[in-house]
């Protein structure tokens, strides 16, 4: 357990050293407290591995010695729980998004990608977004871009509005063409003009069509039935993320519960990294 968990640090260590000084000065103190970005975005790596409060994390960090030497932090420099609080909530999404990229390539992966939507519930609707939609937000909905070698999470896309999925998909899949070979998704993202948008960047479609004519029966026949069925392994991993780390945010916030699931995909990234 302890080699595992020592393994998961390292990692997470690797990655968020990578991110961009700005991306880090997003996350660290403005005020300067000693801690570099990079040190508090693995201690909320740590956090939701470990499932603990921001106080039992570092707690925990404080007492591994081997934690310490990757951090590189005594135990009097170590913040409190405030602060690693203030951190969470100072990087913007993007920075969240780009530690989940990055996560992604400590996996194989091949470029055929799938993408499918998935749900969690909220302990409890924002007054912004009651106030906004004028009714009880009681789901976050979720969509998530999984490649289909080993199942790494590249991309999540975060609404409390539920969307469809012809307005979700172009701004998932057309943001991570450039790693795209193929894309499969269900009759939900079911767009010419997205097909279009995909092969415009050299990604092959292959999303079910709804069946309004005899010569859509045509076009289902013509995708590749193996690669398309490589879809479930999207709803696979949205399943096991789920059962691994609950079906329900804990953030009251809505920008918190985007953050969290993000956050979420990227520590199961890491996980299927260093699992045995």
């Amino acid at each position: 357990m302890q080699k595992v968990l020592f393994r998961f640090v390292k990692q997470a260590v690797s990655i968020a050293r990578k991110l961009t000084d700005a991306a880090l000065m997003q996350i660290s103190d403005p005020a300067g407290n000693g801690v570099a970005g990079w040190k508090h975005a693995v201690l909320h790596f740590l956090r939701k591995h470990m499932d603990a409060t921001l106080t039992e994390v570092l707690d925990w960090a404080e007492e591994m010695e081997r934690v310490r030497a990757a951090l590189a932090l005594r135990r009097s420099e170590f913040i409190g729980p405030s602060a690693l609080c203030k951190s969470f909530d100072r990087a913007p999404m993007a920075v969240w998004r780009e530690l989940l990229r990055l996560s992604s390539e400590l996996l194989d992966q091949s470029g055929h990608a799938a993408i499918d939507a998935t749900y969690f519930d909220r302990r409890e609707a924002s007054s912004h977004y009651l106030k906004r939609c004028d009714r009880d937000v009681r789901t976050v909905q979720a969509t998530f871009l999984v490649d289909t070698a080993q199942g790494a999470v590249i991309d999540v896309h975060c609404s409390a509005k539920w969307p469809n999925g012809t307005n979700i998909g172009p701004q998932v899949a057309l943001r991570n063409a450039g790693d795209l070979l193929s894309l499969a998704a269900d009759k939900g993202y079911d767009d010419m003009s997205f097909r279009d948008a995909l092969r415009a960047e050299g990604v092959r479609p292959l999303i079910k069509h709804r069946v309004f004519a005899p010569y859509d029966h045509a076009h289902n026949a013509r995708i590749d039935d193996e690669r398309y069925h490589q879809r479930s392994i999207c709803e696979s991993v949205n399943s096991v993320i789920k059962r691994s780390y609950g079906s329900a945010v804990r953030a009251r916030a809505w920008y918190r519960q985007f953050r969290e699931i993000s956050l979420t995909a990227a520590v199961y990234n890491v996980e299927q990294a260093v699992k045995p």
